[in-house]
């Protein structure tokens, strides 16, 4: 099947979180636009337009019209953005699909959730406050944690994958589109039952 952008209004959302820069490129807590910058590469995609504070581009995915998005207001803010997106398109919140990483998983696992707390990741707290909602679903994909409990978690996410991670790092990648585009096509529950064993 030939992916390709997307010329109509935007059914769905599917937010890449990370930080832009190069500073953050690569990091634990981009794993969002590394998941992006895949599919984009992946495919023959773009997502370069500068728009509700985001990289953008509107694209074919799971069989419907999905406003691709990589926040560039930092993690924290990443909120502003999708909430500005979801208003424009008036796409409700369980249509904003958003892949992030998570410190509570092991490299490279894969969670699909419906809904849920931020569990202490800041990006996702801003999201829920700016949907007002916290049931959107969710692609959380695993960083591990420091093996050393003294270890700064804000260091930990914003330190670079060995050679070995990356190798896990990228299959994870994969897995994280095919269950954002499973969502999409079918519904959380599946993408649950495919994804979360």
């Amino acid at each position: 099947m030939f992916f390709r952008s997307k010329a109509g209004p935007a059914e769905w959302i599917l937010v890449c979180l990370g930080n832009y820069g190069q500073k953050y490129e690569n990091t634990r807590h981009n794993i969002g636009f590394m998941a992006a910058d895949r599919l984009v590469e992946k495919r023959s995609l773009k997502c370069n337009r500068l728009r509700f504070r985001a990289l953008t581009e509107v694209i074919d995915f799971g069989g419907a019209c999905v406003l691709l998005m990589k926040p560039q207001t930092y993690m924290n803010l990443s909120g502003e953005a999708v909430g500005e997106a979801a208003r424009f398109y008036k796409i409700p919140a369980d249509h904003v699909v958003v892949i992030s990483d998570d410190i509570s998983l092991p490299l490279g696992k894969i969670r699909v959730r419906a809904s849920g707390s931020a569990g202490g990741h800041n990006g996702l707290k801003n999201i829920i406050a700016h949907l007002g909602t916290d049931a959107f679903p969710r692609v959380k994909v695993g960083v591990g944690a420091p093996e050393n409990p003294e270890h700064d978690i804000i260091d930990w996410v914003v330190g670079n994958f060995s050679a070995q991670e990356k190798k896990i790092i990228e299959e994870a990648l994969d897995k994280a589109l095919a269950a954002a585009e499973c969502i999409i096509e079918k519904n959380v529950t599946e993408a649950q039952n495919r994804y979360n064993g």
